[in-house]
């Protein structure tokens, strides 16, 4: 039998149960062997309702389990970068969720300390691994666009739950760590380059003191401009545009293509100007609509099995929460 991943969840996150978790217990290449909750009462329900065997009571306890391979760190922003450290020490490769850490000052010391302890870190940014994603970096970088003038996106939805831990300046919450870190990553990745350049503005929120609502725009070394918004507040929607001198992609479910229907198609939509065809001819392309939670399970796991670095290197993410850092810099003043 080929031999699978054995994975420790930290905590018990909603974003374990709903997505992760029921991802690595389909994925070819991992079981969800153990969770560790501080409430071990807590730890035996999540693990009986998620089909996980084992149960700890105590971050700690989990992480110095030798039967355990690599640890899914779903745990609040906050703590990203303490327990990812701790994991690492202990010798587990970390799936850590995103945002990876409070600030590239810490993202980079996370990547130092994984190297030093020769395990594998990687940032949970799951959409990447989705054929949308794939299909539409193939087509900027093909030219489908021509040169890339402008990138547009949003993510946003309303929080219900003033408790919500991604309402908590003291777990580093907020519009930007939660949702417009996508709309940043996806400009970087379709661009393959970094902000000069940006400016934001948030509303802080008066009882919250976390950024509720922020609109960015950014400047980039080709001369392509970026803007986006984010927001906790405001009606759902997740979709990102690029611009360039020959086409138009739209893309109307960037980052979770299975909401808010997960039966509907999944489809990009593309205006094409290139000289020789049609003006503005219209083309949608559907797509495959793979589990993108299994996806990224299943390569990191296959990075740990064989001895090679994950898809998107860490690098990648210290240059995200780099642009994270100066979009905050400028929201603040």
């Amino acid at each position: 039998m080929d031999k699978k991943i054995r994975w420790g969840i930290l905590s018990t996150a909603r974003i374990g149960e709903n997505a992760v978790i029921p991802a690595i217990h389909q994925s070819r290449n991992g079981v969800a062997a153990a969770v560790g909750s501080r409430d071990i009462e807590k730890g035996k329900a999540f693990a009986a309702r998620n089909n996980i065997p084992k149960v700890y009571g105590s971050y700690e306890e989990l992480i110095a389990d030798p039967d355990i391979d690599a640890i899914y760190n779903p745990l609040p922003n906050g703590l990203h970068g303490e327990w990812s450290i701790k994991a690492a020490q202990g010798g587990k490769h970390v799936l850590c969720e995103k945002p990876l850490a409070n600030n590239a000052a810490e993202a980079q010391h996370m990547a130092d300390e994984f190297k030093q302890h020769g395990v594998l870190l990687a940032e949970a940014f799951m959409y990447r691994f989705h054929p949308q994603t794939e299909k539409v970096k193939q087509m900027v970088d093909s030219g489908a666009v021509g040169k890339i003038h402008l990138i547009q996106a949003a993510f946003s939805f309303s929080i219900e739950d003033e408790g919500d831990v991604r309402l908590s300046k003291e777990l580093v919450g907020g519009a930007l760590m939660d949702v417009g870190c996508y709309c940043l990553n996806v400009t970087r990745y379709m661009l393959g380059e970094e902000p000069i350049e940006v400016k934001a503005i948030a509303d802080f929120g008066e009882k919250t003191g976390v950024d509720e609502r922020l609109v960015a725009i950014m400047a980039f070394p080709s001369g392509a401009l970026a803007h986006f918004d984010c927001s906790l507040r405001t009606h759902f929607t997740q979709t990102y545009e690029i611009r360039g001198s020959h086409g138009r992609i739209l893309v109307e479910k960037g980052y979770a293509p299975f909401r808010p229907d997960p039966a509907a198609d999944v489809i990009i939509r593309y205006w094409n100007s290139q000289p020789g065809v049609e003006k503005h001819a219209y083309e949608e392309i559907k797509v495959d609509k793979p589990d993108q939670y299994t996806l990224m399970a299943e390569d990191f796991a296959d990075a740990i099995l064989n001895k090679r670095p994950p898809r998107f290197p860490i690098e990648d993410s210290i240059a995200q929460m780099r642009a994270i850092d100066m979009l905050y810099a400028s929201a603040e003043n």
